[in-house]
């Protein structure tokens, strides 16, 4: 390798996965369970021949291992996950204090008696060792727990160094994990008997008011909340390596997800992602890193770090090896064949799982969720149920008495993970949701329900409309209360401005709620579960909605302006710095879980959902009926209200694509241009120097965009190139190219190539593409917006094959200074992972289609059913536990995903199951009623693309591997 002490190459090297499967020590036993005499008291003592080794939880319970003496450090790492039943074991490792006094971690490829001079008397330490950028990436609760235990333990080591605010809204979460609900005198209890923060009697009164905001927080939910919050600091996971630079300043290295840091103190002064790095090595008590010439030049391409020692160096070299291997690379490293008479440098690799295999094997295995056990404050003990079909209710039943001993918490029920992001989210990772609750009983419960409530279609109809109410109340609090509170208190938006949005969308709010009430009420005595005493006919709904809709129409003023709002809102979003940072900071955030303007949209299109609802319900019922007569008026009064706003509509809805368009592409100004229409947006591969490329196409009304997405955590697409479509002309092209669904646009500029993922999404790109161009010779105007980046003169017949580099996307300054954070379940970024497209019209169904309410959910490998909160919008499934729920636990964007009835071979024998999958992830959910079932898979049709979109993805991926120029 050239570097007689050590080196590492940063390059993907392809190999299998190792199979091992680790587990924690932490007990998993049930109560009253022993571990077959291998706890016993005492020292390090052996036995026979054997080593008896002691372990430290992350609960700081010690636990004894015999091992033999011969031992690889695998075997201890093996037995110790084992007993623990850890599934996700790969994040976690065993540390041991070396002679220097230095915490190290037990390699599993050496003996352990060549790591540890006395390993009888050596305490291990099970620990973290990998810490993930994102806790939705670990999918046990079990793991999540572990993680919170390790959390704790840095806070108290002073290694999470965080504000003594943010110090004591951790520990709050962590009383609330241990103890539960807030109580004056259990909370002073707790604190006085376990130390949490080193700073904690200063900050004591403090933990004791943010424990009392988290009523009815589960025990897994706080894990969460620890998570999300240890995350966002910048000592999250740091562990400091002493160093000194050339100058001989005293700096700290670090090792991260993404790369190198370098700190000064406790300021990182400095990162070095993994994609900058071409090669680590150490010499002696200097540790290199060698850059990519283009990072730093060709005359200052490697950085130097003294260290104190040899071994420290190699110590920290063999950190980042594995750091790199387990986050960057798809397979484990295949170790180096042993030269026979000499070798050089060093041999040792990364030898578990990396996070992607880890990923897959937990996905496509299902995980076993044995239950394990929470050691708590003796104060309260919770008795949780889990799997049980006796009196326990489908949420944890809480029983709280006093006891002297020290007890354990066994939760029952496991927090679902949010869609799994990667270091880059992608869609194509569906959400990896926990069983929930007592499924037996949850499927006791559904049957009782069927035979006690109301059968009638009008009655499921009706539902229809209290559930997407529900919704939609929610998502008018998005404006009115979250992003108010955030302007607020931020003091970010003008006056008049914060007047124009709020006396616009308030009134429309309360008058909702109000509505929402009155359908709650309808329903509960539809249904026999409400006023039981009252008299009259209560099982209809045209009444309420006819009486609501008449008062419905005196609010056209407010939605009328609502044009204005938002042409306001993002006026002053480009001219005012502050209220841009709050804008997207909102973004960021859980509840706004789609784009914000989106939410501004939602009172014009809810009275389409009205209309639709009232159709339906017109057409079930006979014209005798007795509710007919006020659901045909009702639906007259909406459908005037509606077609009065639709035109507003139509254009509101291409504003809101178009500036969400403007926030995700980099390289292009103005996209909002009047006369501007966004038409269709999708992934389609280019003829380049290099073969097919994949790149990302958006046609608007004027022109055609093409771009490609970065590798910054922007989640950006950066133009490469614009064509006008005043003169073009788009021509099949198969035969001449010989590749599947490909076809030649012709420009004034330039001739690209294009290969569609089938013929299906070939034809739609076609017609649009037709369609637009005669739009735009019929046009009086013409674009005065066009970008030249670069681009050469070439004759109409010269096909495009310039290089586009990915690094020089990553390069532009203009682009980093407007980096900010994007969704990765936006539609541009579904195309680009699912490889189709999606049209405005598309959008539009979408829009009309919306739906919420309660399903059964189950995976393929699954036994039971689980009972959650499902909203469809904007092409995809949002899960939450219940319809109070502020913020979705996570989403499966559908485009891509087939939706049909179980097959034979599934094995699931119940009514009104719907089945949906993709590739290898398939999912199954149980509506209550054929008329809900009817709706979900209408809704869900809507919104996936069609078989043969699918089965085109591998013909045009396996040409672009082999295709070259």
């Amino acid at each position: 390798m050239g570097d007689v002490e050590g080196s590492y190459r940063v390059l993907q090297t392809p190999g299998t996965r190792l199979g091992a499967q680790f587990n924690a020590g932490i007990s998993t036993l049930e109560p009253g369970q022993s571990l077959s005499g291998n706890m016993v008291g005492g020292g390090g003592k052996s036995h026979g021949r054997g080593l008896q080794i002691r372990v430290q939880g992350l609960d700081d319970s010690q636990e004894f291992f015999d091992v033999d003496p011969r031992a690889f450090g695998q075997d201890l790492l093996s037995d110790c996950f084992h007993r623990g039943n850890l599934i996700e074991s790969d994040y976690f490792g065993l540390e041991f204090q070396n002679m220097q006094m230095n915490w190290v971690w037990l390699e599993p490829t050496k003996p352990i008696a060549r790591q540890v001079r006395r390993p009888a008397n050596t305490l291990f330490r099970l620990s973290v060792k990998f810490f993930p950028p994102d806790p939705g990436q670990l999918q046990e609760e079990y793991t999540r727990y572990l993680f919170s235990l390790q959390m704790k333990r840095d806070l108290m080591e002073s290694r999470l160094i965080c504000t003594e605010n943010t110090g004591a809204l951790l520990a709050s979460h962590l009383v609330q994990s241990e103890i539960g609900d807030y109580d004056d005198v259990a909370d002073g209890d707790f604190l006085r008997n376990n130390k949490l923060l080193p700073y904690q009697e200063k900050v004591q009164e403090r933990i004791m008011e943010l424990h009392r905001r988290h009523l009815g927080q589960t025990p897994a939910e706080s894990d969460f909340q620890i998570l999300e919050i240890a995350r966002k600091l910048e000592m999250y996971g740091v562990r400091f390596h002493p160093a000194a630079d050339r100058e001989g300043t005293k700096i700290n290295l670090a090792v991260a997800h993404m790369g190198l840091q370098v700190f000064q103190g406790n300021t990182k002064i400095n990162t070095f992602n993994w994609s900058k790095i071409r090669k680590l090595s150490f010499k002696r008590k200097r540790f290199l890193i060698k850059l990519h010439p283009e990072v730093h030049g060709p005359h200052q391409d490697t950085l130097e770090f003294m260290m104190a020692s040899r071994d420290q160096c190699k110590i920290f070299w063999k950190i980042c090896v594995e750091y790199h291997s387990f986050f960057r690379l798809f397979d484990q490293p295949q170790p180096k064949s042993k030269t026979i008479l000499f070798t050089r440098g060093s041999s040792f690799r990364y030898s578990g799982r990396t996070q992607k295999q880890l990923v897959d094997y937990v996905r496509e295995n299902g995980a076993k969720r044995t239950p394990y056990q929470r050691c708590v404050f003796p104060h309260i003990v919770y008795t949780l149920f889990i799997g049980k079909t006796n009196s326990a209710a489908e949420s944890p039943q809480l029983s709280p008495y006093h006891s002297k001993d020290p007890l354990c918490l066994s939760p029952s029920y496991q927090m679902s993970t949010l869609s799994l992001p990667g270091q880059a989210p992608s869609p194509l990772q569906s959400p990896i949701l926990s069983e929930v609750g007592s499924n037996a009983r949850l499927e006791e419960d559904e049957e009782g329900r069927r035979k006690r409530y109301p059968t009638d279609k009008a009655y499921f109809i009706a539902k229809e409309i209290l559930t997407t109410e529900r919704t939609y109340l929610k998502d008018l609090e998005v404006i009115t209360v979250w992003f108010r509170s955030a302007v607020i208190k931020e003091n970010a938006m003008p006056e008049a401005l914060m007047t124009l949005l709020f006396s616009n969308i308030d009134p429309i709010y309360e008058f909702h709620r109000g509505f929402l009430k009155e359908l709650d009420q309808r329903l509960a005595l539809w249904e026999g579960r409400s006023n039981a005493h009252a008299k009259g006919d209560f099982q209809r709904i045209g009444d309420v909605m006819l009486r609501n809709m008449c008062a419905l129409k005196e609010f056209t003023g407010y939605l009328q302006k609502h044009d204005e709002v938002l042409t306001e809102l993002e006026k002053a979003t480009k001219r005012l710095k502050k209220l841009e940072t709050v804008y997207k900071e909102f973004e960021l955030q859980k509840v706004c879980y789609l784009p914000l303007n989106t939410f501004l949209l939602k009172p014009i299109q809810r009275l389409m959902h009205y209309k639709l609802i009232l159709e339906r319900l017109c057409k079930h019922y006979s014209p005798a009926h007795r509710d007919h007569d006020d659901c045909k008026e009702a639906l007259k009064e909406v459908a005037e209200i509606a077609t009065q706003l639709q035109s507003s509509l139509i254009r509101l809805e291409n504003f809101q694509k178009l500036t969400e368009l403007q926030r995700d592409l980099i390289g292009i100004e103005n996209l909002t241009a009047p006369g501007r229409e966004f038409i269709r947006e999708g992934c389609l591969y280019k003829l380049t120097k290099k073969g097919l490329q994949q790149r990302m196409f958006f046609l608007f009304s004027d022109m055609l965009l093409y771009t490609s997405k970065g590798v910054t955590a922007t989640n950006q697409f950066k133009v490469h190139g614009q064509l006008p479509l005043h003169g073009m002309i788009v021509e099949e092209s198969e035969n001449e190219w010989s590749v599947p669904h490909c076809f030649t646009i012709y420009s004034a500029q330039r001739t690209i190539v294009v290969a569609a993922s089938s013929r299906v999404e070939m034809g739609k790109w076609i017609e649009d593409l037709n369609l637009a161009i005669d739009m735009s010779k019929k046009s009086h105007e013409k674009s005065s917006i066009f970008l030249d980046a670069g681009l050469s003169d070439r004759s109409s017949d010269e096909v495009s094959l310039e290089q586009e580099s990915e690094d020089d996307m990553n390069s532009s300054r203009t682009s980093l200074d407007k980096q900010t954070h994007h969704r990765a379940n936006t539609t541009m970024h579904v195309c680009w992972h699912r490889n189709t497209s999606v049209s405005m019209s598309d959008h539009s169904l979408a829009v009309e289609n919306q739906l919420s309410g309660y399903l059964l959910r189950k995976f393929k490998n699954s036994n039971g059913w689980q009972k959650l909160w499902v909203v469809f919008t904007n092409f995809c499934l949002f899960f939450y536990k219940t319809h109070q729920d502020d913020f979705p636990l996570a989403s499966l964007p559908l485009l891509g995903y087939t939706v049909s009835t179980p097959e034979e071979c599934d094995g699931i024998h119940k009514e009104y199951v719907f089945k949906l999958q993709f590739k290898s992830h398939v999912y199954f959910f149980r509506a209550e009623s054929e008329y809900t079932f009817e709706r979900w898979m209408e809704v869900i049709k809507s919104a996936a693309s069609t078989p043969e979109t699918l089965s085109g993805n591998s013909t045009v991926r396996q040409k672009n591997t082999s295709y070259s120029m």
